[in-house]
Order: structure tokens, then sequence, then C-alpha cells
């Protein structure tokens, strides 16, 4: 069973990209089954596409593959495809669940041949159980250590060949003996607008939602490149739409239903203008250190690490220096706000 884990905050996030324990049946329904079906990712889909064919007609497991990328963009999605689509079983289950060796042994010996084993948050595992998933890896065996002291001794057990699928949104923290031991490395990234327009029509056709292809966009726009958000947005604009008496969803009420819930133009939720505010506000600007930002918010480092900046980043808003983070043009232009004086050259 698949383990979730949310990031270290007390404060719940409708753009928040982890799944959702009370909306895992709706994430799971939309999933697609083939990759044909897949929208999004083109260059890693047509790149499965030939390993799949290739194994199957040899007749072989797949190659070991590890997922790179933001939570929320198709990691396991894509796990569950190849299974789907190698006609075989697999087995869910993430890093931080597999505390023991005799955790992992239990999992790799009730795999059956050509079985894929899929590790979300690979990078969590315990040293330990890393260090025999080597030799599982590379000779599709298991060294065991029975007893202790100078009795104890090593017992080799066979194991079948399978896949592991192996998915990280923190590539940094894999380390080097585990990253070399697979042959096949994705790297997942956000989303265009157009991309997410398509799946959030798909999702809507699926809830039974009529729902216009500008309103599509509307929530596709403020979707922060990420499916698993698109469809967790679809859902409260049916909400809304369904307390409204709306027969369809169009523009204007998707718009109404975003802003309600605090959702900008760009994606961005209270929680982030808040921290570029504080940037401004509080440090002038920037540079400011990650631990004394997280103390003036309020939150883990990890949390503002892992949850908050990689977007904030990647759309312009922050920036990542050797001395802290720092306030860009762009993201004082989005919130209307003057570039802090002195930082004109800097950061434009």
């Amino acid at each position: 069973m698949k383990e979730q884990h949310t990031p270290d905050s007390g404060t719940e996030r409708i753009v928040d990209s982890q799944p959702e324990s009370q909306e895992s049946g709706g994430e799971f329904s939309v999933r697609p089954e083939k990759l044909n079906d897949f929208i999004g990712q083109p260059k890693v889909i047509a790149a499965l596409k030939i390993f799949i064919q290739a194994a199957q007609t040899r007749q072989e497991p797949l190659d070991h593959v590890l997922f790179l990328g933001p939570p929320g963009l198709g990691k396991t999605t894509l796990s569950m495809i190849m299974a789907h689509e190698m006609g075989v079983h697999i087995k869910v289950t993430s890093g931080p669940a597999i505390e023991r060796p005799g955790d992992l042994a239990a999992i790799l010996t009730n795999l059956q041949p050509q079985d894929i084993l899929f590790i979300d948050e690979i990078h969590r595992l315990n040293r330990a159980v890393e260090e025999i998933l080597y030799p599982a890896l590379e000779d599709f065996a298991l060294d065991i250590i029975i007893g202790k002291g100078p009795s104890a001794r090593s017992i080799r057990l066979d194991l079948p060949r399978f896949t592991l699928i192996g998915a990280t949104t923190r590539a940094g923290l894999i380390t080097g003996p585990l990253r070399d031991r697979f042959g096949v490395t994705h790297r997942l990234d956000f989303y265009q607008p157009e991309d997410l327009q398509t799946i959030v029509l798909r999702s809507a056709r699926l809830y039974h939602l009529a729902l216009d292809t500008p309103g599509a966009l509307e929530i596709a726009r403020r979707s922060r490149g990420t499916p698993r958000i698109a469809n967790r947005l679809l859902k409260r604009v049916r909400d809304y739409a369904q307390v409204q008496s709306a027969t369809e969803v169009d523009k204007r009420l998707a718009s109404q239903t975003l802003e309600m819930m605090e959702i900008d133009a760009e994606g961005l939720d209270q929680m982030d203008r808040r921290l570029l505010c504080t940037v401004i506000d509080h440090f002038g600007g920037g540079p400011v250190g990650i631990e004394t930002l997280a103390v003036a918010l309020g939150e883990e480092t990890g949390t503002l690490e892992d949850v908050y900046e990689p977007f904030l980043i990647q759309m312009g808003f922050l920036q990542r220096t050797p001395s802290g983070r720092k306030i860009t043009a762009r993201g004082c232009a989005h919130l209307g706000r003057p570039v802090p004086n002195g930082e004109q050259g800097k950061l434009l």
C-alpha cells in the first residue's frame, strides 16, 4: 500500500501538489491507462514506447527506470501505465515505508517474473535498506545475514527478474551508487497550459461536467503547470457550479471559483503572495537566508524548499542566490509593488 506524505505544515493548500487521501478515489479514477492516452511529456512518452516495445519483443523485463521531477506531474501514473502496457503486476510503496531490510526482502520475494516495483520518494530509503537493494537490482539476488557475531552467516536468495521504477522530487539526495543502477532516467517537466487544458477537458468528461474550452483554459492557467492541481481545481469548480445550479462551466464561473479560493491568474495562492511580500517588506527584497525566512513565515525550511519555492522560482518571481532568496522584478510587478531601492539593476 502506498504511503502518502504531506509537507510538515499545518496549512492546507488547494494548490498543494501532494496527493490528498480524501481525494484519492477521484484522482485515481481519471488516471489514463495507456501511453497513447497520456497527455504531455512527449519526449518521455516516445522513449518509453520504444523501451516497452523492445522489452516485449525480447520477452524480458524492462530495465530499471528513475523518474525525476516535482510532485503531481505523473510519475506514479506513468509507472502504472508501464505495468499495464507490459501486462504485469505492479507493487507500489514509498521509501519511508520500507523501514528495515526485512521489509524490502518481503516485498522482493513476493514479486513474480517481470513484475514492477514502484518506490516513490526513493531518496528517503534507509541506508541499510539501500545497501541490500544493490545486488537485487544488478544480480537479482538478495543477501541476507542470519545470526550475530562469529556464528553469523550470509545466505543468497535468488529473485525473479523484476523492474524497479523509482520516483523522486529531490534528485540531488539520491546517492551515486543507487542512481548508477538505473538504466533509464527521465525528468518530468511542468506542463504547458494547452496540455493542462486538454487534461481538464478529459477529466470534466469523466466527471460528467459540462465545461467549455475557455473555462478549461482558465483552470489550466492557474494550475501551476501540474495536472494533479488542475484536477483538484476542477473538482472545486464543479462544487461551485453545482451549488450555483449552473448547467455549464464557462470562463466567468471558473474565474469566480478560483478567485473565491484566492488563487490569482498566475496560480499563486495567499501563502505564495505572503512569502513574496515578506521578502520585500521585512528584508528589503533580499537576499535573506532560508532559515530566517522560515522563521518569519512560521514554516519549516523543508516546506519552503519543497512546496513553495519551486513554482515561484520556475515562474521567475523568486531567485535563489548564494547569499539567500531575492525577489525579482517580475515578482514585484505581479504584486504591484515597486522594486526595492538599489535593486533595480540587479533584479531586472
